[in-house]
């Protein structure tokens, strides 16, 4: 089995420098908008396809880094320092002298690909006066690019080392996006000899029908005649199809293309595919159709899948330890593969939950349950007289036997996470002993220390008694105002959310903000 073993961009799109090694199974890519998932997947398609025309079609002065770009134009702009633009993909040993060799920026004798694309020695003379002048242009259309193996090999579209399909369900419904698709799949079914059987054979019925089906109508033609086309426009490539229950995929909705898409790269051509990539498998899927997909995706084990999302339900079913984490504020990647396994595990079987939100947060308050989300944001206007997202401030909701697995990522990622819980009438057990292996600068536990004031809804009705009194006693003749938020956590939380009363924080909490905030 071929598996990529790392990539490498250097001045390609939003990268400068960037190595990232993979998992040889599945690699799930997040991240905001704008770090490069995409990108990641974009390069390894350009490089599996050996397409100069992708590259063509992209445009060079869309793939090469602008900041690179502007840098060399504040040098002398010589020519030996113009910047070049590579995408190396390390495979897995192969024992094929055509991958293996030194043709790379990294190891010796390593299997690799390489797309480099650099000037042209042939049009070094003209470069070097196109350089010469002060509002030069950069000379883009003087750059080669090259497609070779580390071995020092040529190699195209014709000639591929890695059979691979990429699934882009960020461009459903874009006609030629779902035609390269369909190609795609077809050229990953079929070798060469059989594809131009194929071709030969689609053009010989399209001679046959205009020779003998369309033969009477043409008699009653004069000077003209009825034809089918027959041209490089109108071929077997341009007008193959993948059909469901007898409906052209192209007719189906948005979600069922998605579906279909991604099930038949996933669940087909068993020996033919080594890698697939995947743009949003969740776009225009409704909630049962994703599951159903993530249980497909959850059953490849023949190849190796890469996937960009933006989804909860991917990142954390199909294992946490397989996402690489990509940000705008650090270079580097940021693998999961070192989560605890019994971590990664809950993720996969708990309820639906918010773990990208968590991930991708900067500051992070967790709370135990619906109540305290409730308030908590009212809260902290109250004790910064700000918003909680003008200080990059999430507010997550966990089940509070969930918050070490939480920690497990804050300590991973080093997010700054403050824990505001409840002592359950015992602070040092619960809440000090607990969390041991956990607190540190970035990590820390609120709770208050009276064993009297044991939960959030205690401490709520103690520090605001009057009010509380006040919105809980009517009509509630057989439970005191205290016993009914205990008993109704989430309809008193509310009715404290909409009153137009003065609220005091509790101490506690208040901490938590104030450190959080600082």
């Amino acid at each position: 089995m071929i598996t990529i073993e790392k990539i490498k961009l250097h001045n390609f799109r939003k990268f400068q420098n960037f190595v990232v090694d993979l998992n040889k199974d599945t690699n799930i890519l997040i991240g905001d908008n704008e770090t490069g998932k995409s990108t990641i997947l974009f390069a390894l398609d350009l490089v599996l396809s050996g397409s100069k025309n992708k590259i063509e079609t992209a445009g060079l002065e869309f793939l090469f880094n602008h900041k690179t770009i502007a840098e060399y134009f504040k040098t002398e702009k010589k020519y030996n320092e113009l910047p070049k633009l590579y995408i190396e993909i390390y495979i897995n040993k192969q024992n094929t002298e055509d991958l293996n060799g030194d043709n790379n920026s990294e190891e010796k004798n390593a299997d690799g690909l390489k797309l480099l694309i650099e000037p042209d020695e042939n049009y070094r003379n003209e470069i070097i006066d196109i350089l010469k002048n002060e509002d030069t242009n950069f000379p883009f259309e003087f750059y080669q690019i090259e497609f070779k193996t580390f071995q020092g090999k040529v190699y195209s579209g014709y000639k591929k080392y890695v059979n691979y399909i990429f699934v882009d369900n960020s461009k459903t419904g874009n006609e030629y996006a779902m035609k390269e698709y369909i190609n795609n799949m077809y050229n990953s079914y079929a070798g060469n000899a059989e594809r131009f059987d194929h071709q030969n054979k689609y053009r010989k019925a399209k001679t046959d029908f205009n020779n003998e089906v369309l033969k009477e109508i043409n008699k009653k033609v004069e000077n003209n005649a009825f034809g089918v086309k027959n041209d490089n426009k109108s071929n077997m490539i341009t007008d193959l199809t993948i059909f469901e229950n007898d409906i052209p995929i192209e007719n189906k909705g948005k979600g069922r293309q998605c579906f279909i898409k991604t099930q038949f790269a996933i669940g087909k051509a068993k020996n033919t595919i080594d890698v697939v990539l995947i743009e949003e498998p969740e776009n225009h899927l409704s909630h049962h159709n994703m599951q159903l997909l993530l249980n497909q995706i959850a059953e490849v084990k023949d190849r190796q899948l890469f996937i960009a999302t933006h989804n909860n339900l991917i990142s954390a079913r199909l294992d946490l330890r397989k996402v690489i984490m990509l940000s705008n504020m650090k270079v580097d990647p940021i693998p999961f593969n070192t989560l605890k396994e019994d971590t990664a595990k809950y993720f996969m079987k708990a309820a639906d939950h918010n773990i990208l939100e968590f991930i991708m947060a900067k500051n992070i308050i967790l709370v135990e349950g619906d109540a305290e989300f409730m308030l908590i944001s009212k809260m902290f206007e109250i004790v910064t007289h700000e918003k909680e997202s003008k200080n990059n401030v999430s507010i997550i909701s966990v089940n509070g036997i969930s918050f070490k697995r939480y920690l497990d990522l804050a300590k991973l990622l080093k997010i700054k996470t403050a824990v505001i819980r409840d002592n359950d009438k015992d602070y040092k057990k619960n809440c000090e002993d607990n969390y041991n292996d956990y607190v540190n600068d970035y990590i820390q536990i609120f709770a208050d220390t009276d064993p009297d004031r044991y939960t959030f809804e205690v401490n709520m009705y103690l520090d605001n008694k009057d009010t509380c009194d006040k919105l809980f006693s009517e009509n509630r003749k057989t439970l005191s105002p205290r016993e009914y938020m205990l008993k109704n956590k989430t309809e008193a939380a509310y009715t404290l959310l909409i009153s137009n009363e003065d609220l005091n924080v509790p101490e506690y909490i208040k901490k938590a903000i104030e450190w959080i905030k600082n």
